[in-house]
C-alpha cells in the first residue's frame, strides 16, 4: 500500500476536481493507487448524480466556440440549480469545453430521444438492405440492424458520443465528473451548430 501523503491527495485532487476528504477517502479504499482512487471517485460520482437526479436546473450558462477561421461554430446552454456554479469558471470552461465538442462530432441531438423516428426508421432501413445482401437468416439480419442502431445512437446522441478532448469517457461520463465537482445537477439543455454554406 503507498503512503498517502498530501502530495498524493493533491494529485487525484488536480486530476478530478474532488474534495480534500472524498480524495483521502478514495486513496484510503483504494490502497493509496492513483488509478483506482479515480475510478473511485468516478463511481462516486454517478451515486451522487443519481441522488441529483430529481432536482430542478432553473439556472445555468451558454458558452459558444468558433473555429478557426470563423467557418464553423457551436452554442450549447447548461443547466445547474444554483446561480453560484453557473457563474464558475468551472462552468464556464466546461460549456465552452462541449461547444468545441459539439463543433468537432457534429452530434444530431443531446440524447436519443432528440431523434427523430423518421431519421432512425430511414437509417434502419439503408442497414436492412445492406444485410439483406449478407444472405443470413432473418433473425440474424434483426440483431445485425438493431446493432448498428445501437451504434448509430452512439455515433450521435451528444450524451453517448466519446469525447474528443478524452476519448476514454463518453460525454455523460464528463456531465458525471462536473456533478461530482460542483455537487449540483447538471444537464445539457440544447445545443446548435452552424457551419458555412450549411442548410
Amino acid at each position: 500500500m503507498a503512503a498517502i501523503t498530501t502530495e498524493i491527495i493533491k494529485e487525484l485532487r488536480v486530476k478530478t476536481g474532488a474534495g480534500i476528504m472524498d480524495c483521502k477517502e478514495a486513496l484510503a479504499e483504494s490502497k493509496g493507487d492513483i488509478e483506482q482512487s479515480i475510478v473511485y471517485l468516478r463511481k462516486k460520482g454517478l451515486a451522487t448524480a443519481e441522488k441529483r437526479a430529481g432536482k430542478a436546473t432553473s439556472e445555468g450558462c451558454i458558452q459558444s466556440y468558433i473555429h478557426l477561421g470563423g467557418k464553423i461554430g457551436a452554442m450549447v446552454e447548461v443547466n445547474c440549480e444554483t446561480d453560484f456554479v453557473a457563474k464558475t469558471e468551472d462552468m464556464a470552461t466546461f460549456v465552452k469545453n462541449l461547444a468545441m465538442h459539439v463543433v468537432a462530432a457534429n452530434p444530431v441531438g443531446v440524447s436519443s430521444e432528440d431523434i427523430s423516428e423518421e431519421m432512425v426508421n430511414k437509417e434502419r432501413d439503408i442497414y436492412r438492405v445492406q444485410a439483406a445482401e449478407t444472405g443470413k437468416p432473418a433473425n440474424v439480419i434483426e440483431k445485425i440492424i438493431d446493432g448498428k442502431i445501437k451504434k448509430f445512437y452512439k455515433d450521435n446522441c451528444l450524451l453517448e458520443q466519446q469525447y474528443v478532448k478524452d476519448p476514454n469517457i463518453t460525454i455523460s461520463d464528463l456531465i458525471n465528473d462536473m456533478i461530482t465537482k460542483t455537487g449540483e445537477k447538471i444537464t445539457i439543455k440544447r445545443f446548435a451548430r452552424f457551419q458555412i454554406g450549411e442548410k
